[in-house]
């Protein structure tokens, strides 16, 4: 049985194409996990019931950026 760094370096000797498949396969199966997706559904609820409310501030996304490149700067 391989390792998980043994699949790893095989996976990243393939072609992009392939590469992106596995990934993406990975990724789904992960997002299958019906409790990960109850908890992140949940956590979507809570932050729309935040906005709706006044209580989270949206700030727009140029301004964002901005910041953060000012950070980086």
């Amino acid at each position: 049985m391989l390792t998980a760094d043994q699949i790893e370096s095989e996976a990243l000797s393939l072609p992009r194409p392939e590469r992106d498949r596995i990934a993406q396969a990975l990724i789904a199966s992960l997002q299958m996990d019906p409790e990960v997706e109850r908890a992140w559904e949940e956590e979507i609820r809570r932050r729309i019931r935040d906005i709706d409310s006044g209580a989270t501030e949206l700030i727009p996304g140029e301004q964002v950026f901005k910041e953060v490149e000012d950070l980086l700067r």
